[in-house]
């Protein structure tokens, strides 16, 4: 069954225009075919399309089910986007296709781009979102100063992963050692040149546990994903 993207489709009983387009003129689905509506929220619903209209496709719902994220705790990834924009792209599709809750551009002294437009990015999302079959869309930050995030309260472990020779190496731990799957979880990935030494001094105050992603140097946007997929794999081992 077709897939769409509504957040208001409880009370306007429509798809927005661009879904409308996909449903009428692209598959060609008429009155009568039923369809799948996603809010982004958390709630499937399932709907008959009522007035197949290209611009303003009109629904009735037949019945609605909330589809609680498969990962129980909140995942979140702060990331320090990349000069070349395809790769963050790469990154939130793939995060997104595996399970997240929030993602959050990261300003920092080092960063390669200091102005992100995050409207691609949310298209991105909210088509892996339904390519990947989940109710629930990530919430996309704007890009944020790293010190507003490590001053935000945030009640969960916080991780700070750097692999720079000259950053501290005391007390710092492979990730999949000090990960808690029963609680809500924010890893801090650096730019490519890594955290400025001032940055990681004031996470480190801060309480992130500081971490090794393992002994490879790895690209921002694929430290990224090992780290989401390192909580993922954890988080089914304690189910199994």
């Amino acid at each position: 069954m077709h897939r769409f993207f509504a957040p208001d489709i409880a009370t306007t009983l429509a798809l927005p225009e661009e879904e409308s387009r996909h449903c009428v003129r692209v598959l060609r689905l008429v009155e009568g075919d039923e369809i799948e509506v996603i809010d982004g929220l958390g709630t499937l619903y399932r709907c008959r399309i009522a007035m197949a209209h290209s611009k303003h496709c009109g629904v009735e719902i037949v019945s609605q089910e909330v589809c609680p994220t498969h990962w129980g705790s909140k995942i979140a990834i702060a990331v320090a986007p990349t000069k070349n924009l395809d790769r963050i792209e790469w990154m939130t599709e793939k995060c997104t296709e595996m399970g997240i809750d929030r993602i959050i551009p990261l300003l920092c002294r080092h960063s390669e781009r200091k102005v992100l437009k995050t409207e691609r990015l949310h298209k991105i999302l909210v088509a892996a979102m339904k390519q990947s079959l989940k109710a629930q869309l990530p919430q996309l930050d704007e890009l944020t100063p790293i010190k507003d995030l490590i001053d935000e309260n945030y009640d969960g472990q916080r991780f700070i992963a750097y692999c720079d020779e000259s950053l501290p190496r005391d007390g710092r731990k492979n990730l999949a050692q000090v990960y808690d799957p029963s609680r809500d979880a924010l890893v801090m990935i650096g730019p490519e040149g890594d955290f400025d030494p001032a940055e990681v001094d004031a996470a480190l105050k801060a309480g992130f546990i500081p971490v090794t992603l393992g002994e490879s140097r790895l690209r921002t946007e694929t430290a990224a994903l090992f780290a989401i997929a390192t909580i993922h794999a954890i988080k089914q081992k304690m189910k199994s």
